[in-house]
């Protein structure tokens, strides 16, 4: 995480921000993967390959993930991929930027899924939410948060083209 600009209301020495980067937040992600679950008992789902994509216009953070489902519903398994997004929020008892109210932004399966779209949606939401929700994804050092005994906390979370900045007030 690279420091921000110094603070001008804050301290001299207390940057005002943190940013980290896309490739700061892929490495985080990445730790959660190859993931499999079996699902209500009728689906085994395995995603892998998460792919970190930062989403400035909308201000979140979007996943893609490969999927492979198999299924004693279905004759074959099907393979694909899911676009999850998640708003960040900061998370104050573990001191970490977390993934929150991740959702599915679509479902791509190849081969005979689209029969199963609606099973397959569902499954989908239903990995995206174990798998991501409030998973955090930069957790700040207790010293990051303190000053000469000012407790500070981060404050509005902006993604932006190349990284996330965190802007960082006094508590």
């Amino acid at each position: 995480m690279s420091l921000g600009a110094c603070a001008s209301g804050i301290f001299p020495f207390i940057p005002d921000h943190y940013t980290f980067s896309q490739q700061q937040v892929q490495g985080a992600v990445q730790r959660k993967f190859p993931y499999h679950r079996s699902a209500q008992q009728l689906f085994d789902v395995t995603l892998t390959n998460p792919v970190v994509t930062l989403l400035p216009d909308r201000n979140r953070v979007a996943v893609r993930v490969d999927a492979h489902l198999e299924s004693p519903l279905m004759q074959d398994p099907v393979s694909g991929a899911f676009t999850i997004s998640s708003e960040l929020a900061y998370d104050a008892p573990s001191r970490s930027v977390i993934l929150r109210s991740p959702t599915v932004d679509s479902v791509d399966m190849a081969g005979s899924a689209a029969v199963y779209a609606q099973q397959v949606n569902a499954v989908a939401a239903v990995a995206a939410t174990q798998l991501l929700a409030n998973y955090p994804i930069y957790t700040f050092k207790p010293d990051q948060l303190q000053f000469a005994g000012v407790n500070y906390e981060p404050g509005t979370i902006t993604i932006l083209t190349n990284g996330i900045r965190v802007q960082i007030v006094e508590k």
